[in-house]
């Protein structure tokens, strides 16, 4: 899975996390190395679509949190994925 999208939002799923802490948190539970241009596009995207918004912060990097609407999202799109490997597993063993 390489979708910036759901990574970001997989990664909140977990806790608020700013930039660095995502790229890292990303490239431990995917094996993907997200580049600063793709995750910030990323980030900009799911705030306009409400999936994900900023949190106060004292420190200058800026924390994200998921919100409902994007938890729902999330689950959404991983139970469609979690239906495509399902179907590319048996046809793998049928093969």
């Amino acid at each position: 899975m390489s979708d910036p999208t759901l990574l970001v939002l997989s990664s909140l799923a977990g806790g608020d996390k700013h930039g660095y802490a995502l790229m890292e948190d990303i490239e431990h539970f995917a094996g993907v190395r997200l580049g600063p241009g793709t995750l910030y596009g990323a980030i900009t995207r799911l705030e306009e679509r409400g999936w994900i918004r900023p949190v106060n912060s004292k420190d200058r990097r800026q924390p994200y949190t998921i919100t409902g609407a994007g938890r729902e999202h999330l689950h959404d799109q991983l139970a469609n994925l979690g239906r495509v490997v399902r179907a590319g597993m048996r046809r793998l063993e049928n093969a």
